[in-house]
């Protein structure tokens, strides 16, 4: 079964064409620790370790922890509490690559650290590290941010800097494009809304096809930042075979 993990605000738009696409969705459950604007949003309130291992804030919903739990996922939980003011709402939100963990690092949460510590570990002056950051791939990322961009394009990754702006975040002046959409698989990415509304959209579109990347678009609209949208998969063997069949059927 495929899984995607979003914010409570997701539309009713936004949410069935994840549905169509053949995932179930997950809402992660708002924190009243955070501000509005950024309460409910995923890349805050949890870290995908692994593709088994999801780390949580550690006063994660019960019931949202039970239904990970259910479906096979082991649950750890940070050493820090979630607090309104930056830097106290930042410690699970970091870049994860396979070979590399980029993060304020001072505020990297100390049991995520313990987690990571065979990866080469990048420090950097955003905190927002994954707000600000779509991951195409292994080597490549977008970002509208000079310090990732600048210490990514130092370990080899192709790096996309934008500029920052255009992009919805209801409640503060803008959002970020890390924020905004998430891989589904190796050759597509989910956007809430749609790159053709986006002053950077061409630019956007020429860097996924350099990487064989579909942008999928789930509402028409302006991009909006609700937290990135991460996809998890648990299969069960029965339904294995016919998940690889179906994989991107879409396309």
């Amino acid at each position: 079964m495929k899984y995607a993990i979003v914010d409570f605000r997701i539309s009713d738009e936004e949410k069935g064409n994840l549905k169509k696409l053949g995932y179930e969705i997950l809402i992660c459950p708002p924190s009243n620790l955070l501000y509005e604007a950024v309460c409910g949003h995923p890349d805050i309130l949890l870290h995908i370790i692994s593709e088994d291992t999801i780390m949580v804030h550690k006063d994660m919903n019960k019931e949202f922890v039970d239904k990970l739990i259910s479906i096979n996922f082991k649950v750890v939980f940070s050493q820090n509490n979630l607090q309104e003011k930056y830097p106290y709402d930042i410690f699970l939100n970091s870049v994860n690559m396979p070979n590399l963990f980029v993060h304020n690092i001072k505020y990297t949460d100390p049991n995520l650290m313990l987690y990571i510590k065979d990866k080469k570990t990048i420090n950097v002056k955003q905190g927002y590290t994954k707000c600000s950051t779509a991951i195409v791939n292994d080597k490549a990322i977008i970002t509208s941010d000079k310090s990732i961009a600048k210490a990514l394009i130092n370990e080899n990754i192709d790096v996309l800097l934008l500029p920052p702006g255009d992009i919805l975040l209801p409640g503060l002046n803008y959002g970020f494009i890390g924020g905004c959409c998430g891989l589904l698989n190796k050759h597509s990415m989910a956007f809430y809304g749609n790159l053709e509304n986006y002053l950077y959209g061409d630019e956007v579109i020429k860097f996924l096809e350099k990487y064989d990347i579909n942008p999928i678009y789930l509402s028409s609209g302006k991009l909006i930042d609700r937290g990135s949208i991460f996809i998890v998969n648990k299969e069960d063997h029965q339904n294995e075979l016919g998940e690889k069949q179906n994989d991107g059927h879409y396309m």
